[in-house]
């Protein structure tokens, strides 16, 4: 312990001065040396993306679970690729001068903590969504980018969807006309996950440093693997779990930044079990323009059983267009395709869900199926266009910025994600305390509502020591 203790306190010591230590400065030909941070989920995920991307070394892997570790180690012989350090706690990782970049795929109470000590020791991340658990950590997180002059890329994909950044494109070039209104839909088969029982935390795994900034309620499997998306000390319901990525691009179509007003109402319904947050959640918010117009965003999370709406969930199958990059389809996919499409879009059950954006102007409206797909309706008879579809490489991108440290050619830049997971933060709290939220852009804050303010920033919830976010980064 005392060793841990000493590690800490050198690492907090050197990332003051992390401006003046020189960082390796990459060449042409350098490989980027990549550290993966969580591996059980979505972790492998990003090992995978190391591999498919040229120039980018797995170097490292850390995980609290050794038990996670040694099974993610076969998985990187059978991908083919070279044997990387391992480390169980991230402090230790990252005191690795040779280390480029890390990526984090914890849950989300680590998320910022994690950029933050990242950005101050000089290496640079991509942080997955949700880039925060409270609005006060993704300021932080923002502040140590820009402090630290760190390329930080949030984990919302569709910012690097060619359909998706086609779609914004003609929404931007007045297909609809003037987009006055949004509307993203998380439909998503959720099923209840029951009551557990305290129990001992498993052998090889390390629950402190799962914890780190969060409460110690006790061991349960509920509160660990995945099903802690749906306890307010480490998640942020299905808002900020799969609704972060509709949020955003909600937000990129409409044109807009921080709201004005919030409200959001609720409740978790149908289950009886140690769920926290809610699995129906209707909000909304207000945006007043610089012109004098309101523009508005509608967000829904759904459940359970539920309709598609403009088609989102079965869009079907596509013909390449190579000019474009992009995919276009004028006649509905065979029925086992657009099965196997629809199962894709729901959870490990197979039930199709409905996941996507729909912008609405006064010309019609367009629809954007989760995070490559879109299609539109125009006039009167609202007459449909084919189906267009582009793949995405975030990751990729990521990396050309890590070599160019051109933090502008970023698509999904901290300072975006910080916006729209604010959206996130203010809708929960909002529903929390059962009242609309009156929002101040300019100075982040909620007006006249100290209980919100004390929300926002995970107060309430409290950080463990030594793994607090820092009010100067």
């Amino acid at each position: 312990m005392s060793s841990d203790l000493n590690r800490r306190d050198m690492l907090k010591a050197a990332a003051g001065a992390a401006l003046l230590v020189p960082q390796r400065v990459l060449g042409a030909n350098d490989r980027v040396r990549v550290a993966v941070v969580g591996l059980r989920g979505r972790g492998l995920d990003h090992i995978k993306k190391v591999k498919d991307t040229p120039g980018v070394e797995l170097a490292a892997v850390v995980d609290i679970d050794e038990n996670v570790i040694a099974t993610r180690l076969g998985d990187i012989e059978k991908l083919g690729l070279g044997k990387p350090k391992t480390f169980v706690d991230i402090r230790k990782m990252l005191e690795d001068k040779s280390i480029d970049a890390i990526t984090v795929a914890t849950p989300n109470h680590w998320h910022s903590l994690m950029g933050i000590w990242a950005c101050q020791a000089g290496k640079d991340a991509y942080v997955e969504k949700p880039l925060s658990h409270s609005w006060w950590e993704g300021k932080q997180l923002v502040a140590a980018a820009n402090k630290y002059n760190r390329i930080v890329q949030h984990g919302t994909q569709s910012r690097s969807s060619l359909g998706a950044k086609e779609a914004i494109q003609k929404l931007r070039g007045g297909l609809v006309g003037d987009v006055y209104m949004s509307r993203g839909l998380c439909y998503k088969w959720r099923d209840t996950i029951g009551r557990k029982v305290r129990q001992a935390v498993p052998a090889g795994v390390d629950y402190n440093l799962w914890l780190g900034p969060a409460p110690d309620r006790g061991f349960t499997m509920n509160r660990f693997h995945y099903t802690w998306h749906w306890f307010w000390d480490t998640g942020n319901g299905d808002l900020g779990n799969q609704g972060i990525h509709e949020v955003d691009t909600a937000r990129w179509g409409l044109g807009v930044t921080f709201p004005n007003k919030v409200s959001a109402m609720g409740g978790h319904v149908m289950f009886d079990d140690d769920q926290e947050t809610p699995n129906v959640l209707n909000c909304f918010f207000e945006f007043d323009m610089a012109d004098g117009k309101r523009k508005l965003m509608e967000f829904e999370v759904r459940h359970w059983m539920t309709n598609h709406e403009a088609d989102i969930g079965q869009f079907g199958g596509a013909s390449v267009l190579p000019a474009a990059g992009l995919t276009t389809n004028a006649k509905p996919a065979a029925p086992a395709a657009a099965a196997k499409q629809a199962a894709n879009l729901g959870p490990a059950s197979g039930k199709p869900g409905t996941i996507g954006n729909i912008f609405y102007g006064p010309g019609g409206y367009l629809a954007i199926q989760e995070y490559e797909s879109y299609k539109y309706w125009l006039g009167e008879k609202q007459e449909p266009s084919p189906v267009s579809r582009g793949k995405e490489n975030h990751f990729a991108n990521f990396i050309d910025c890590v070599r160019s440290r051109k933090k502008e050619d970023l698509n999904a830049p901290v300072e975006e994600g910080h916006i729209s997971c604010t959206l996130v933060h203010l809708a929960n709290v909002s529903y929390r305390l059962g009242r609309t939220l009156n929002f101040d852009p300019k100075t982040e804050q909620v007006i006249g509502d100290d209980e919100a303010n004390r929300m926002l920033r995970d107060a309430d919830r409290g950080y463990r020591p030594d793994f607090t976010i820092p009010d100067k980064v």
